[in-house]
């Protein structure tokens, strides 16, 4: 396991499992715009008004429209990448998530960062590994995260020689 340009690089299962509890950093603040959360709307046909009315949202409990609960979970899977890569990787699959939590909204202009640490990993046969993932959606100048997720994914190595 090595740090490649602020991403931390598994090139094993054994440097995998070497990592629980370790941090892995930040990723750079992304802004949430309103054509993100309308694109998003659009996708999943959730086109609430706390969304995608910034009139009425300015009247409502935020003061704005919010992204979606899903939309800000779904900045993990763009987050994970940024924090974590790999070298002799034959597939990774996307196994499911644990504990999602949305404990503040994420108002419609804020930025946000994915932070991660790894809290769990466990061996599958000679050459892989279940790795769990904590990302949390930070929201600049807000104490609480949009989102806190553990991300679950298998991911298979090719064999060592």
């Amino acid at each position: 396991m090595s740090v490649v340009a602020d991403t931390v690089l598994f090139d094993s299962a054994a440097s995998v499992l070497a990592s629980v509890g370790r941090p892995l950093g930040e990723t750079p603040w992304m802004q949430i715009t309103q054509e993100r959360i309308q694109q998003f709307a659009d996708a999943t046909g959730d086109h609430q008004w706390i969304h995608v009315d910034p009139q009425k949202a300015a009247t409502g409990p935020f003061g704005a429209c919010v992204a979606h609960g899903y939309l800000t979970l779904s900045l993990a899977n763009l987050f994970l990448p940024q924090l974590v890569s790999y070298e002799q990787l034959k597939m990774g699959v996307n196994y499911g998530c644990e504990k999602v939590r949305f404990p503040a909204p994420v108002r419609v202009d804020s930025w946000v960062r994915g932070s991660g640490e790894v809290v769990a990993a466990t061996p599958i046969g000679d050459d892989g590994v279940q790795v769990t993932v904590r990302i949390m959606v930070q929201v600049r100048d807000q104490d609480k995260p949009g989102c806190v997720v553990e991300t679950i994914s298998r991911l298979f190595f090719a064999m060592e020689n």
